[in-house]
């Protein structure tokens, strides 16, 4: 008979501007350990300013995964991602007996603790279908289908964004079943023991987070990426807030005032929706940023290994 620690993911999740990236990296560099990013934007290398990745002395100080790691040239999906972290952190397991999984995108996150299902491809004239509705009838259009064939997909995904919105509507064709069953229906057993924890705060208090980083983006260039990046606008990766945003600002659509006031509303709307998905998830235990015993369970969690025994 032998025995072994069991390796424990800690996964530290929170709306965007919470304070995700300072926890993690004071947690990495107390306890030795090597973070994997669980954020569908940061994974892309032309997206800086926008997607408030950490900052390169925080990347030097700390040995950070699926930061940069791609490019917006790629097709990527939480299909492909929970492959790719899982053998990400069979390595990191051979090295350390924990690892951080840190972000605020529920698939990316799901995807690694509990799996995500095959989806079936979606053939031509499927998807010559939808784009010929979305052509006929506009956005609403798509909308009023989803909600009337996936009303869970209809509550959770970005409703201005209609790329997402036809993705459901062409999975659920093809499927016979709602996009939404396929995503939360799988719970795939892991060979290392999760631990969750989630951030929250006041409400007034995490606007004015988002709007303060907002302004900080504005400042720091973001206009002027997204002008770098006009090129790929088509791709999924660039369908998100603060691109869209700038892109209609560069078409002449809007002023640099109201662009940077639409950056704030759908990045304080897209925080709501990301404290929705996570508090489905019964496994989290959720903290204020601020709360003084965070670190020390968080540190807890990860000492306090299970043994298992092998026979």
């Amino acid at each position: 008979m032998s025995q072994k620690q069991r390796k424990t993911l800690l996964v530290i999740a929170g709306p965007t501007a919470i304070g995700k990236t300072d926890l993690s990296i004071h947690l990495a560099l107390r306890l030795g350990l090597e973070i994997v990013s669980a954020d569908s934007r940061q994974i892309f290398r032309e997206l800086d300013i926008g997607t408030a990745k950490p900052s390169a002395e925080q990347l030097a100080t700390v040995r950070h995964h699926f930061v940069s790691s791609h490019s917006v040239t790629e097709d990527y999906n939480a299909f492909r991602y929970e492959t790719e972290a899982l053998a990400v952190l069979e390595g990191i397991f051979q090295r350390s007996d924990a690892a951080l999984l840190v972000g605020g995108s529920g698939l990316y996150l799901d995807a690694v603790c509990k799996g995500i299902s095959d989806l079936p491809s979606v053939d031509a004239p499927t998807r010559a279908y939808w784009n010929e509705v979305h052509q006929r009838e506009g956005l609403e259009g798509l909308r009023l289908n989803l909600k009337h064939m996936d009303p869970e997909s209809y509550r959770k995904i970005d409703l201005r964004n209609p790329l997402r919105i036809q993705k459901a509507l062409e999975i659920t064709s093809i499927a016979g079943v709602p996009y939404s069953s396929l995503l939360d229906g799988v719970h795939k057993d892991r060979p290392f023991r999760i631990v969750r924890m989630a951030l929250d705060t006041d409400r007034a208090l995490l606007y004015e987070r988002i709007n303060r980083r907002a302004e900080a983006m504005f400042a720091s260039g973001l206009v002027e990426e997204a002008r770098g990046l006009l090129a790929h606008r088509h791709r999924v990766a660039l369908k998100t807030v603060g691109y869209r945003e700038c892109f209609d600002l560069l078409d002449g659509k809007t002023s640099p005032a109201e662009a940077l006031e639409r950056v704030q509303a759908n990045t304080r709307n897209y925080a709501r929706k990301q404290l929705s998905w996570l508090r489905r998830d019964k496994h989290y235990q959720w903290f204020n940023p601020n709360d003084e015993n965070l670190l020390n369970w968080a540190i807890q969690q990860i000492k306090s290994q299970e043994t298992i025994v092998n026979r």
